[in-house]
Order: C-alpha cells, then sequence, then structure tokens
C-alpha cells in the first residue's frame, strides 16, 4: 500500500504495549501505514492516559501535533508541546502520558509488527 486516508483507517483500543499496561483510560491508536522499513501510526491520549517505561528493539520518533505530553527517554524527562519532536532510541525505556488531551504522530523503525506490539 502507498496510500492511506485518515478517515478509513479504524483506531485500536489499545490495553498494553510491549506487555506494559496502558493506564488512565483509552488509548487509541490508527496504523496509518507500514512501508518495508518504517511504520507511521497517530495515537490519541486524554488527560492522565500513559504508558509505562517500556524498551523496544526499534527506534521511534514522535512528533506532537496536540496537547502536551510528558515522556521520560532514559534518565531525561521532557514535556512537549504541539510540533516538538522526541526520540526514543531502540534499546532505552522510555514512557509517555497525556497532560492534556494530545495527538501524537509516530515512526517506528524498523518496522515492528503491529499485532505482536500492542494488546488490545
Amino acid at each position: 500500500m502507498i496510500l492511506s486516508k485518515n478517515a478509513d483507517v479504524k483506531a485500536i483500543n489499545v490495553k498494553a504495549i510491549e506487555g506494559e499496561t496502558v493506564f488512565g483510560g483509552d488509548l487509541m491508536v490508527k496504523p496509518m501505514l507500514m512501508g518495508d522499513e518504517m511504520t507511521i501510526m497517530e495515537i490519541h491520549y486524554t488527560p492522565g492516559v500513559g504508558v509505562p517505561l517500556h524498551v523496544h528493539t526499534h527506534e521511534s520518533l514522535v512528533y506532537v501535533a496536540k496537547g502536551k505530553v510528558k515522556t521520560a527517554v532514559g534518565d531525561d524527562t521532557h514535556v512537549l508541546s504541539p510540533g516538538d519532536v522526541c526520540r526514543h532510541p531502540a534499546g532505552v525505556p522510555h514512557s509517555v502520558e497525556a497532560l492534556e488531551e494530545s495527538v501524537m504522530v509516530e515512526i517506528k523503525s524498523p518496522a515492528p509488527n503491529i499485532a505482536n506490539f500492542f494488546t488490545t
């Protein structure tokens, strides 16, 4: 597939990521498009929703489109606002928590198998 229209992609209610249980409510993820080497997702958070520290074998780039989120990467903590970008390196523990209603766009490379990555 080379094109994905947002209106056509159904959101998945994610209960856990990499075995770590989502806290604070519903985490809605739209897996927008998967390429040979990367995947892009749109992630919707309500205030207080988050994912505790977890580790991936891939790296992620996170772009905040709306709202405000707190992310911990290794020993550093950052508050991200619209337009801010953060990198979650492979093998480094990281977490994300929404401080207000937020939308993030996340690019992962290499592309993980989403069926094994999320628990719904």
